[in-house]
């Protein structure tokens, strides 16, 4: 029998907000993963590895930091005549005012681009987010969503230890069927939440959004600014009416799962890399691809301190590097320690500094006797306790940056 043929939609999203400074002047799913990798790279290298070969990726803000690093999809086999990646921007003069320009959110989105979905025609929509690490074969959950008949299959997980569920969509199932779909409610009903992948039967998701948007249109206690469908996030309106149609069922992901988008989260999906994979990455036959410039080995010298960390080529390390993970062209040097953080790329920690429970972007340099966080002060259950640098930044030498601090691109203290 004939395959149904997948269009996959990777929303990028918009300014994020809760990452802060280190969201400044990139996309969210540009963000470096585990010294070699950017967020994009997980939900690409799975639908490559899943063989969806038809992907539009939305993105809303800071375009052209996602733009480099995808290539034109070349790394994941996607640069192709056929199919292949597309990037879809923000459009202005296209369409109406809720149609033009910058999203109010992932269903707000679907709706402004639902009539190219309708040209295009595929049997299955595929949508995810770009900020999650996760490993999926995507086929399972649309396999389900076929077995089933249904209008939306909603992935699911259990929430992790140190994520609050209050954060994401809750789901309630029973048999399969999704019966109740909370949006990050206050008092969550379970721990079971909707990781933002969605199977969607396409027709019956134009047919919605078409009628949300209507009704949406006509409320007098609608308070949406013009240009705002005020059909928002896609657990706002979207998924509770289809909920409502008796249609929609649960995919369980079964496996590792963790959402990126808070700094004390980054750090905590980080530092459970530093001593296993997870099922994620180095899973044969299942590879992370990306686009990376090729260089030369990571050096260890003579009197350097390494402990369940993870090193990237052309990083070199003379100091103490203690569960934090180095990305590529980091250099530590002999009497600098770096302790329990995330340091991105050609950053420069210089002898006598300390960086501690801290995300250092790319191209920093913390200068002799520095001090960057708090040893002290463990930051994995607070994102106001992470220290943050953002790129470009330098710390001046003997200045000290306290626990969650913020410090902005460019900054030199």
């Amino acid at each position: 029998m004939p395959r149904d043929r997948v269009l996959a939609i990777i929303q990028a999203g918009g300014a994020g907000g809760r990452m802060d400074v280190l969201t400044r002047e990139r996309a969210k799913p540009a963000l470096p993963f585990a010294g070699v990798f950017q967020l994009v790279d997980l939900p690409l290298s799975n639908l490559a590895n899943s063989g969806i070969t038809e992907v539009w990726l939305s993105v809303q803000f800071q375009g052209s930091s996602l733009e480099e690093q995808v290539a034109n999809g070349r790394p994941w086999d996607l640069d192709r005549n056929h199919g292949g990646l597309r990037l879809l921007m923000p459009q202005e003069g296209s369409g109406s005012l809720d149609e033009d320009g910058f999203a109010q959110g992932n269903a707000d989105l679907l709706y402004r681009i639902r009539d190219q979905i309708a040209v295009e025609a595929p049997d299955v929509l595929l949508v995810m987010s770009a900020d999650h690490v996760y490993r999926l074969d995507y086929t399972d959950a649309i396999e389900t969503h076929r077995r089933a008949g249904a209008e939306c299959t909603v992935v699911t997980v259990r929430a992790p230890v140190g994520d609050d569920p209050a954060d994401h969509a809750v789901v309630q199932v029973e048999d399969g069927r999704v019966t109740a779909f909370d949006y990050k409610p206050d008092e969550p009903a379970s721990d079971l939440i909707a990781t933002e992948v969605f199977v969607y039967d396409p027709r019956v998701l134009v047919e919605v959004l078409d009628a949300l948007h209507v009704e949406l249109a006509n409320d007098p206690e609608a308070d949406g600014e013009p240009g705002d469908t005020g059909l928002g996030d896609f657990g706002d309106h979207l998924l509770p009416r289809l909920v409502e149609r008796g249609k929609v069922v649960a995919h369980d992901l079964g496996g590792y799962w963790r959402d990126l988008g808070q700094p004390h989260l980054y750090l905590r999906a980080h530092r459970e890399m530093l001593t296993e994979d997870q099922g994620v990455l180095g899973v044969p036959g299942w590879p992370v691809l990306t686009r990376q410039p090729q260089r030369r080995p990571a050096r260890v010298l003579d009197g350097a301190v390494l402990d369940d960390s993870l090193l990237s080529p052309g990083a070199t390390l003379a100091g103490t590097v203690r569960r934090s993970v180095l990305g590529p062209g980091v250099v530590v040097e002999a009497g600098a320690a770096v302790l329990d953080s995330v340091v991105a790329a050609d950053t420069v920690v210089r002898s006598g500094a300390v960086v501690a429970w801290a995300i250092v972007d790319t191209g920093c340099t913390i200068e002799a006797g520095a001090v960057v966080g708090d040893a002290d002060v463990p930051a994995l259950d607070d994102p106001d306790l992470v220290t943050i640098v953002g790129k470009d930044s330098v710390v001046g030498p003997g200045a000290s940056l306290a626990a969650g601090s913020r410090l902005e691109p460019g900054t030199t203290v």
